[in-house]
């Protein structure tokens, strides 16, 4: 296996990891309105996350940093042509951010619901902009012979993006959902079990269509293989999540989201983003890649480097792990 086709391999883990942890981030985010009746509930969902979401965002910038690196035709036509999505997402990125931060600073009822509403909306636009812009890439763009992207904000809302956007938001959700009920005890706790299921059942629809619509437009059989075990953890967390089994159906819902990922790439694999003008002219892991020293570099750092964030990000859940609930939280916050 030559060095491009490995971080090509190394990139879709990234992401992969991205979308397991930053998903029942988002999902959370979203609860935040549909689950939460009040303001300690509201406390309740956001400390399920707090000591972890800014963690969670480590692995975009990996992701990001390592298609700069090692693919730079990539990211930049990448770039350039998702433009405006992307910078939403960033956007909404760094306002999440500071609301988390900045919510709990003054004690007035307006001033919380404003970050309580961003909290929402910028966890719910990535969650739906992340599919479109995947959707688009295994789908193809227009992609000239100077392997330049020559469409425009138009071209990148069809319905197949669309759909994918709408899959990564049902199930972000869903799998906030069964984090919710992991992480919570009383009445959160069973009311985000009963959400899940619906939520869920949604996301089974869309993301069988989704995915069957992949398989058919660029699927091969290794990426048949993922779309039956991404259906099959899927159906597996709703029935776990019905028999209160909440850590099985996380798990499950995460086995979900990675094997729905690796489809993905296993059916963009050798394309990087291919062009709907002319297949020669698509990105390739060949044509977009760094010179063999550079991946040759890359490769000892992310070597050292992946192990100890790992085994950092593994430790901060441990400490974290119990459940919480309203009677956790203190007097003056309500």
């Amino acid at each position: 296996m030559e060095l491009h086709d490995v971080w090509f391999v190394l990139i879709a883990v990234l992401w992969t990891g991205y979308f397991f942890l930053e998903g029942f981030d988002f999902g959370v985010g979203v609860l935040t309105k549909l689950l939460a009746r009040n303001r300690p509930e509201k406390r309740v969902l956001i400390n399920t996350i707090g000591p972890v979401w800014d963690g969670n965002e480590v692995w975009l910038l990996s992701a990001g940093g390592a298609t700069f690196a090692a693919f730079p035709e990539w990211y930049a036509t990448l770039f350039s042509g998702f433009y405006l999505p992307l910078l939403v997402i960033l956007v909404c990125l760094i306002v999440r951010g500071v609301a988390f931060e900045y919510r709990a600073k003054r004690p007035e009822e307006k001033w919380q619901r404003n970050w309580e509403a961003a909290i929402f909306w910028c966890s719910l636009l990535p969650a739906f902009l992340w599919g479109v812009a995947f959707g688009n890439i295994v789908h193809g763009v227009k992609i000239d012979k100077n392997l330049e992207y020559v469409g425009g904000l138009g071209d990148l809302l069809h319905p197949y993006a669309l759909l994918g956007g709408l899959v990564t938001l049902t199930l972000f959700t869903f799998h906030g959902a069964v984090f919710t009920a992991l992480k919570t005890v009383g009445d959160i706790r069973d009311r985000a079990r009963r959400l899940a299921l619906r939520v869920g059942l949604v996301t089974a629809v869309a993301a069988l269509a989704f995915l069957l619509w992949t398989q058919a437009d660029t699927g091969n059989g290794r990426s048949l293989v993922a779309l039956v075990v991404a259906v099959a953890a899927l159906v597996a967390a709703l029935a776990a999540n019905q028999l209160g089994r909440e850590g099985w159906s996380f798990a499950l819902s995460g086995v979900t989201i990675v094997a729905a990922v690796a489809m993905l790439f296993l059916s963009l694999f050798p394309n990087v983003m291919p062009s709907t003008l002319d297949p020669s002219w698509s990105l390739t892991v060949t044509n977009a890649s760094s010179s063999p020293y550079t991946l040759k570099i890359m490769t000892w750092c992310a070597g050292i480097a992946t192990p100890i964030v790992l085994l950092y990000q593994g430790w901060t859940y441990w400490v974290f792990r119990k459940r919480i609930g309203t009677q956790h939280i203190a007097e003056a916050a309500h």
